[in-house]
């Protein structure tokens, strides 16, 4: 198969000659034009629908990276990503990092990754980024989205869940359930998300009574096992609860498979709420009350307000979509309170 080069070589010409004549774009004189032009005809050479793309100034492909690609959370986000991005006729490119401890620098290099193979734009899911960085980054590549990220200087291209008030809610929830006694297995301390849910769940408490500073705690990692070394830390520890919520459903699958192990009832000793709305959860043993975050729809935002900014497209971009309990079986009420309030099954 010719290429370009074989082309340029034949005609005797330079390779950007070439491109101009392919493109039209720029001064080609007529008679060089004409034996670039014999010399495509004699080597059948026909330029890639990727090169006419890099020669028209857009790859159509947006360049994506996530912290992880692994567990129930990420694949789900990375398919929707995919999935409407097809449907704009758009292709993508994936940059990933491998641990939230490092996600920063993965995030940058992975960044540089996706404009270093000229992604018309990106979306970023990196919640340690700082704002120096996005502003470093939009110096390479302005069209740019956040999401799961907020920066108020910047809001336009942010796309995030409102984490402290779904931690709010959950906590609100539990309360009027009649539980006053609450255990927590919360994320990494660096992962901002987890910090803003986790202060309106305490922030919550607080308000309505509780002595929040009194609350067993442990921080796991996001990951099912992280969950089970909480559930087994907060068993063993002195502080008795009837209340668990887990800063994430993978975590909090993890605790259901401990309290299981040990025999303790589900929701009957200790109800378990999770955060996300992961769809595994309606399979768990019982099935997991959980904050229901609408990812597909935060992530349609996103994609179609990058799309807006590469393409001049006109797509709906919707802010701040409501999280929304999930009652399932893992949550009951407590003491008197469990006469008076029945949690809605979820249809």
């Amino acid at each position: 198969m010719s290429t370009i080069k074989d082309v340029a070589k034949r005609a005797g010409v330079g390779i950007g000659t070439v491109s101009r004549v392919i493109t039209g774009r720029g001064f080609v004189s007529e008679q060089t034009a004409k034996r670039v032009q014999k010399a495509i005809d004699a080597l059948g050479y026909r330029p890639s629908p990727t090169a006419r793309k890099l020669q028209a100034g857009k790859s159509q492909t947006i360049g994506v990276f996530l912290p992880v690609i692994r567990g129930s959370f990420y694949a789900p986000i990375l398919h929707s990503l995919y999935t409407e991005l097809q449907a704009r006729g758009r292709h993508m490119v994936v940059a990933f990092g491998q641990t939230v401890t490092s996600e920063r620098q993965e995030a940058l290099e992975g960044a540089q990754f996706l404009i270093d193979h000229g992604c018309d734009g990106l979306i970023l899911m990196a919640t340690a980024l700082k704002l120096r960085d996005v502003e470093n980054l939009m110096s390479l590549q302005p069209r740019l989205a956040l999401l799961n990220k907020h920066f108020d200087r910047y809001a336009e291209m942010c796309f995030v869940p409102d984490h402290e008030a779904a931690g709010s809610a959950a906590a609100r929830a539990l309360w009027q359930l009649g539980h006053r006694r609450f255990a927590t297995i919360e994320g990494p301390e660096i992962s901002a998300d987890n910090v803003l849910r986790m202060r309106g769940f305490y922030k919550e408490l607080a308000a309505l009574g509780a002595e929040v500073d009194r609350i067993p705690r442990f921080y796991g990692d996001f990951m099912p096992k992280g969950g089970w070394a909480g559930a087994r830390s907060l068993l063993a520890g002195k502080v008795r609860f009837t209340a668990l919520f887990c800063a994430n459903d993978e975590m909090a699958l993890g605790a259901l498979s401990y309290l299981s192990h040990e025999g303790v009832s589900v929701p009957d000793d200790i109800s378990v709420m999770g955060y996300d709305g992961l769809d595994i959860t309606t399979y768990t043993v019982p099935p997991l009350t959980t904050i229901g975050v609408p990812w597909t729809e935060i992530v349609l935002s996103t994609v179609n307000y990058l799309l807006n900014c590469c393409y001049g497209t006109k797509l709906p971009v919707e802010r701040n979509p409501p999280a929304t309990i999930l009652w399932r079986g893992s949550v009951a009420a407590v003491g008197a309170a469990a006469k008076k309030v029945k949690p809605a099954p979820v249809p």
